[in-house]
């Protein structure tokens, strides 16, 4: 890290016993001011998390890093000779979880691959509505006031963004993943422990996040900050490219339905600071031309749906 800063890492088992009202204000916290934090002791079993990465990384090998290769070569990405700044360094794929599960439509995933993600996809899951409750308790909200409006009538999207990021031979020239926000709601990642890459912008300075041995990074996305009315603050961030190593990367995005209505609480909302009210698909559909320019013209267009068109759109963007 650049600067002497402590990145914020709650320990979840703490919020049985004596250091709850800590742990508690050490969540608030991060979300008030990061828009990151890193926990620990979050319930996920340790041998699975092993096992996924594990088949993961295998994955990779065999039915990815050829692809990639091939990528590279038809966008003359080979030698890397001048700064690029409309590709990421990154190598893809996506299974959706809610409303409906591809994971058997995802070709050459063993049974066993397939097995363990279903696994670990359920318990984020469950973890992402227990985080939202936190936030919850913290915001002096209901307890399911978000889980609700995330809901729609539909139910939330879920869906995991599995990445690996190859070694790079000039990483001054490209990024893995240009410096963006979220565009959902709750964000929670398993990366690798051994090659870091990940970082976000605070202050002005971009911090890396450190990699630790099982734990999951948990981000916000803009849907939060318009549901905080900006008490809480999704954060832009990156992955810069190493020279060795591939570093394993597994985003799962907990979000709201397509027809879920987004606005400030009513117990949060507040003259002097007005974020926008609409409905989430027509979010994203702004979302995914403008991914990496600035959140805050995509705030204000949404006030103003004619708006939309004047951002240029120029990216596309998964959804789930």
């Amino acid at each position: 890290m650049e600067k002497n800063i402590k990145f914020p890492v709650v320990d979840l088992s703490k919020l049985i016993g004596e250091e709850r009202d800590q742990t508690m204000a050490l969540i608030n916290d991060a979300c008030e001011n990061w828009g990151f934090f890193e926990i620990v002791n979050h319930g996920l079993p340790h041998d699975l998390m092993d096992n996924v990465e594990k088949m993961t990384k295998e994955h990779y090998k065999i039915s990815m890093e050829q692809k990639f290769n091939d990528m590279l070569k038809s966008k003359g990405l080979e030698n890397l000779e001048r700064e690029v700044e409309d590709v990421d360094w990154e190598s893809t794929f996506y299974l959706r979880h809610l409303p409906q599960s591809n994971l058997y439509d995802i070709p050459d995933m063993s049974d066993e691959y397939r097995t363990a993600m279903k696994d670990f996809g359920k318990r984020l899951e469950n973890l992402a509505e227990d985080l939202l409750d936190l936030l919850c308790e913290n915001l002096g909200l209901e307890k399911g006031y978000l889980k609700k409006v995330f809901h729609g009538t539909k139910g939330p999207t879920f869906g995991t963004k599995v990445s690996n990021y190859p070694a790079c031979p000039k990483p001054e020239m490209i990024k893995g993943l240009r410096a963006h926000t979220d565009a959902g709601g709750i964000i929670l990642l398993f990366q690798d422990d051994k090659v870091s890459g990940l970082q976000l912008l605070k202050d002005g300075d971009w911090i890396d996040v450190p990699p630790l041995n099982h734990s999951i990074v948990i981000n916000l996305g803009d849907q939060l900050e318009v549901i905080t009315n900006g008490r809480y603050k999704s954060v832009m961030h990156r992955v810069v490219t190493q020279k060795e190593g591939n570093r394993m990367s597994i985003a799962s995005f907990y979000n709201p339905g397509s027809d879920a209505e987004i606005s400030p609480a009513s117990s949060l909302a507040c003259k002097e600071t007005e974020y926008p009210s609409f409905v989430f698909d027509d979010y994203m559909k702004l979302y995914a031309g403008v991914k990496f320019q600035p959140k805050e013209p995509r705030f204000e267009a949404m006030k103003n749906a004619n708006a939309v068109t004047e951002l240029n759109p120029t990216a596309a963007v998964e959804t789930f």
